[in-house]
């Protein structure tokens, strides 16, 4: 297998101790000063490693996982397990993005007060609420933007401007206008999502508002932007579903496409995709390899076999992007809306081993081990939990499940409740944690770049017993 090649030299490298001049490096960050302008401020909130070189932040991010890896050290439940803070298994060299500049596929902009005292400026926050100094920043020279998400974004504030009616900045103090999320793909396809606050307007109001939007991107200077979908979310809620509050298609087609790995992807308006979708197949090539291990040169192969278990599996990519190598799929999801992506994905695709369940993965994965247990043949779960990670029961069922015996961690926040996730599956037999089965060792990580210029980064972690 291509990632497991220079396990050896990969692991005594990472054991030798970092110079301080790369330290130093990995610091070009200055201070908070008066002396910076709004845009360099904002710059410093939203992609912090803008000054340094692509070399130095994939530098800076490797170290970082490094050090969040060795946390685990330490709580395996091998006799033979390594000192605390020594890594008993390799860290591959982080996978760079493709595309390092614009490669933002989805944009939320906020609405409150800009440099000049405007409350209808759309942009991003620099301050915080809790301070009490949140200013507005329009996020046009940012580098992970698309130009086209910025358009949309300055359209809007021009509309706002246009309206009578205020924005939304608190609740309780009134206004209707909120944020807008711009979605986009790589044929240049654009979504726009404008959320609103009805408060006491009448639905009649509303409508006559809904209308006049539709009028500024469709016949007025809006339509500049060519959306391909408008979408209307009114909701008294900072975040609601799409079964709590729908969407309300206000103007063209109800969905999107993209394409991962040659399978491509429905993406409706609350649907979870990679914000990244180039790297996004970087990650998915990395996570099958490491599922069903490639014993095989060149990009064909054939089926392995076996059963995969998908957690927290979305809209289906994972699961869809693996089928060709696997028997049947199981997929389970929260999100009732992702799930319905998944199933059509599948079936778009004429991918026909794959099953979907809503739900709690906890409340709905006990019931499916028998299933997947009784089909034969080996059984491997991949789990993508979002930042906070995975429940205790989801970790207690995979980990007292025998059958499997492989296990792929996706993690997008690896120094958070993930960590609690990986030292459950490898630490001793807890009757009292109720964690019966046999321990899961760490066998290699693979950091992936999935947003360039920023701290963060996905960590693929492979788990075996």
């Amino acid at each position: 297998m291509v990632l497991a090649a220079s396990r050896r030299s990969i692991l005594a490298e990472q054991r030798k101790p970092r110079s301080k001049t790369r330290q130093r490096r990995s610091q070009k960050k200055p201070p908070w000063t008066d002396d910076l302008s709004w845009e360099e401020r904002l710059a410093d909130v939203v992609t912090p490693l803008w000054r340094l070189s692509y070399d130095e932040q994939l530098e800076l991010k490797q170290n970082h996982q490094l050090k969040i890896l060795s946390q685990l050290s330490g709580h395996q439940s091998q006799s033979l397990s390594p000192a605390r803070g020594e890594l008993s298994f390799p860290v591959l060299p982080i996978l760079p993005s493709p595309v390092r500049d614009s490669y933002r596929n989805k944009s939320t902009f906020s609405v409150n007060r800009g440099v000049d005292g405007n409350p209808k400026t759309v942009g991003f926050y620099v301050g915080t609420g809790r301070q009490g100094n949140i200013v507005c920043v329009n996020g046009d020279h940012l580098l992970n933007m698309p130009e086209k998400h910025n358009l949309v974004a300055r359209c809007y504030q021009d509309f706002l401007r246009l309206s009578s009616l205020e924005p939304c900045l608190l609740f309780h103090t009134g206004g209707h206008w909120r944020e807008v999320t711009v979605r986009t793909n790589t044929e240049g396809r654009t979504m726009a999502i404008v959320y609103f606050h009805p408060q006491s307007l009448t639905p009649e109001e509303v409508a006559v508002h809904k209308a006049d939007l539709v009028d500024y991107f469709t016949q007025g200077p809006g339509s500049v932007c060519q959306l391909d979908s408008l979408f209307f979310q009114e909701s008294s809620m900072t975040r609601c579903t799409h079964e709590e509050s729908p969407y309300q298609l206000l103007h063209g087609q109800p969905h999107i496409y993209d394409e991962v790995l040659g399978f491509k992807f429905r993406i409706s308006a609350d649907a979870f995709f990679q914000v990244n979708q180039a790297a996004a197949e970087v990650l998915y090539d990395t996570v099958r390899d490491l599922c069903v291990p490639n014993t095989e040169k060149g990009r064909e192969r054939t089926k392995v076999g076996g059963n995969l278990l998908d957690v927290c599996c979305g809209t289906g990519a994972i699961g869809i992007t693996i089928s060709p190598r696997m028997d049947k799929i199981i997929g389970i999801e929260l999100i009732e809306q992702a799930v319905e992506d998944a199933r059509h994905n599948a079936a778009f695709n004429n991918v026909l081993n794959c099953q979907f369940f809503s739900g709690k993965a906890e409340v709905v994965l006990p019931g499916l081990m028998s299933q997947l247990s009784s089909t034969g043949g080996g059984l491997t779960a991949v789990v993508n939990p979002a930042r906070a990670g995975l429940h205790p029961r989801v970790v207690r069922a995979l980990r007292n499940q025998p059958s499997i015996r492989r296990l792929v961690y996706v993690s997008c926040k690896p120094d958070g409740e993930a960590m609690r996730n990986f030292r459950e599956l490898c630490c001793k037999p807890d009757p009292q944690k109720k964690l019966t089965g046999d321990a899961f060792s760490p066998i290699l990580a693979v950091p992936v770049d999935m947003f360039p210029h920023t701290l963060h980064c996905e960590l693929v972690l492979l788990f075996e017993r």
